[in-house]
């Protein structure tokens, strides 16, 4: 994207910015690799983002017979003794003193022991403490000759930094880059900058970077809110630039031309006569959304969301048939097997439509024949795996895509699974309850349904904490329930032993059990398995051939098995907790009392029981999504990582919750005041976006 031309000189300055770390002049091409892995980028913007993490204040100065032990002190000092160690083990240490009262300096490290002369004065600073009746300062921080004090800062920040790359090297360079940053134009609004006391771009990127240059907000003890007012600032500007783009892929999405799929409900009708339960009314409310996008010219791109057990394959179901009854194909794709099964035959049970299913482990001749059924269109609806992606699987006229578990697959994926028809339309689902801080920032390009209701008759699960040290009185509950024809699944972590875990491996567990309850009553499933071995003892269990199924999280979508009330987790405190609500869906599916164990190892820390308790005292999806949020973070919106804090440089999870709703209410307001905006605003916007690697807005466009 290019500024507009009357900016020609910002223009040069922001490409200078962006330019790499070896155009800064003094910074070499190993300063400039050190440097690169320590901040994650190579450019002069990123090292400007690079924000210190602390500060330490060595302004204290006091005479030894007056200081505070634990602080961090600045002292001018005389060598009295140097006493050199008898083993390289031993410290070197230094006695001082400054006329009123001894110490002793503590070198571990002896290169900076060495350059001490007896009987001269010295600055040192470092940490003072007051042990064995004497000061002692060990390994200090800096230790330099009176004349050379002005070296040690009596103000400094302290930024992560990598093995090799020392502060003043990394200080000096940020110097270069502070340099080269113009004075931006303002892209916030006035009234919200006035509100929130927030200093200019430049200005919040100075005092963060450069504290020792506000001398007068530490002597008035205001530096904590002035750079607190920093941080927001430029979280805020970030986020901001996130919801721009986020809006215009959104409005653009909206109006890209798309089919018009229109049926007559007769085959839904027919569906829905052979399914079980009712549908919720949010279930007819989410379907009514999604059936009016489809019916639109535009192309839909919608999320359905709803939590474990919230109905939302018959949602998929009906909108595939809705194509279908426009004369066009659907596809259906899943993470797993197991769960592309699942809804294989559920599909087939509901519907007399061609159905095909794809997967790696269909071969040969069937593979041939479900590739023929695909392209010529005898096959309405195909459900399969990753398969689905490769070149050969071509359609004869797609027009829907239903992506199920979408956090399992890339932002790359969906767009080639999406590219095998022309303006297809999209939904995505996920069983993730998502808290409005994720929707904003992961979801924001998408519409929105959710199954808030779960299908009647459904009973909480009972969920109970145990410690692995009282596993024996698992076992006795769960031989009394299988003498009550109960079948339970029971969780582990790994597939083999770990050496460096000490965790209970699924393998091993499955001897155990079988060993306790007999041979023919336990099965095992997990991933290393080959499909047909996994699927055969899935089957077993299924059809209550077995009474315990011991798996890994392979399980953990798409396992539909209503008998099975009973779920086993073992050391629980290794997975999210989202995976753990997910795990515990797979029961309590057929209106009888159902039971959810949760194991853990005696002696899980504070954070890890809060989790575990949040788990068991709750089942609402929306209050545990947002726990766990906190935790590992949402991903990222605009580009391909699909897990943890989105990729922001300036935002933390403290500040995305502050500021994220105001960012998208600004957001929002711009985009629908953008053609009455100056052109002085519009450069501001675009300066914004280009600063934060929003501005490739096509790009974004096709990914969403």
């Amino acid at each position: 994207m290019n500024l507009p031309s009357s900016s020609s000189s910002l223009q040069h300055s922001i490409t200078s910015l962006l330019s790499p770390l070896s155009y800064l002049n003094g910074i070499g091409p190993k300063l400039s690799q050190l440097i690169t892995h320590a901040i994650g980028g190579n450019r002069i913007i990123d090292l400007l983002f690079h924000l210190p993490n602390s500060i330490i204040d060595r302004r204290y100065r006091p005479k030894l017979q007056n200081a505070i032990p634990g602080k961090i002190a600045t002292l001018q000092i005389e060598i009295t003794h140097i006493e050199k160690p008898r083993h390289t083990k031993q410290p070197w240490r230094i006695h001082i003193n400054d006329e009123t009262s001894k110490g002793e300096l503590i070198f571990f490290s002896p290169w900076q022991a060495k350059k001490l002369i007896l009987h001269s004065q010295f600055i040192v600073s470092g940490l003072l403490e007051f042990k064995n009746n004497k000061w002692v300062m060990t390994n200090p921080h800096y230790i330099e000759p009176l004349d050379n004090q002005q070296i040690i800062p009596l103000i400094e920040p302290v930024w992560p930094l990598t093995a090799g790359l020392f502060p003043k090297n990394l200080s000096k360079a940020l110097r270069l880059a502070f340099n080269q940053c113009p004075e931006m134009p303002e892209w916030i609004n006035s009234a919200l900058l006035h509100q929130h006391q927030w200093p200019s771009f430049k200005e919040a990127l100075h005092l963060l970077q450069f504290p020792s240059d506000f001398p007068h907000l530490f002597e008035n003890q205001t530096y904590e809110a002035a750079e607190s007012r920093a941080r927001s600032r430029l979280a805020f500007d970030e986020l901001f630039a996130e919801q721009l783009a986020i809006n215009k892929i959104k409005h653009s999405n909206q109006l890209t031309p798309g089919k018009s799929l229109i049926g007559n409900q007769q085959l839904i009708h027919q569906a829905l006569q052979k399914f079980e339960y009712p549908l919720t009314q949010s279930q007819q409310k989410a379907f009514k959304e999604i059936q009016t996008d489809m019916e639109r010219p535009f192309r839909m791109l919608r999320l359905l969301q709803g939590d474990v057990g919230s109905g939302k394959t018959i949602i998929a179901l009906m909108a595939a048939l809705q194509a279908v009854e426009a004369g066009y194909q659907s596809v259906i794709m899943a993470p797993t097997e197991i769960l592309a099964r699942q809804h294989y035959e559920s599909f087939l049970k509901l519907t007399s439509v061609d159905i095909a299913f794809l997967s790696g482990s269909i071969k040969g001749v069937a593979r041939k024949e479900t590739l023929e059924r695909i392209k010529n269109g005898t096959a309405k609806i195909t459900i399969g795996t990753h398969a689905l992606f490769q070149e050969k699987v071509d359609f004869h006229d797609l027009a829907l895509a239903i992506i199920d578990e979408q956090h399992r697959f890339g932002v790359e994926q969906r767009i080639k699974l999406g590219e095998k028809g022309e303006d297809t339309d999209i939904l995505v689902m996920t069983a993730t309850p998502i808290p409005r801080t994720l929707l904003l920032t992961c979801w924001g390009e998408l519409q929105v349904s959710r199954l808030t209701e779960k299908p009647a008759g459904r009973k909480p699960i009972h969920t109970t904490l145990h410690t692995l040290s009282k596993i024996d009185k698992v076992l006795e509950g769960i031989k009394r329930a299988i003498k009550l024809e109960y079948q339970i699944f029971w969780v582990c972590p790994l597939v083999e032993e770990s050496e460096r875990l000490d965790l209970v491996a699924v393998k091993n567990r499955f001897v155990s059990l079988q060993r306790y309850f007999g041979i023919e009553k336990v099965s095992l499933a997990h991933g290393q398995q080959a499909t047909k071995e996994r699927q055969f003892e899935l089957d077993k269990f299924t059809r209550n051939k077995t009474k315990i199924l011991v798996a890994t999280t392979v399980i953990e979508v798409g396992v539909n098995i209503p008998n099975a009330n009973i779920m086993v987790i073992e050391h629980a405190e290794r997975f999210g907790l989202a995976q753990l609500h997910q795990l515990r869906g797979r029961v309590g599916r057929d209106g009888k009392q159902s039971y959810c164990l949760i194991l853990h190892d005696d002696q899980v820390n504070y954070t890890a029981r809060k989790r575990l308790t949040l788990l068991r005292d709750t089942e609402d999806g929306f209050l545990i999504a947002n726990e766990d949020f906190k935790i590992r973070g949402g991903g990222e919106a605009t580009g391909r990582r699909q897990s943890g804090l989105p990729n922001f440089k300036m935002v933390d999870e403290i500040r995305l919750d502050q500021w994220l709703t105001t960012a998208w209410k600004a957001a929002k307001f711009w985009y629908t005041q953008q053609d009455k905006a100056s052109s002085t605003d519009k450069e501001a916007i675009q300066t914004l976006l280009l600063i934060f690697e929003r501005d490739n807005i096509k790009n974004l466009i096709k990914a969403g």
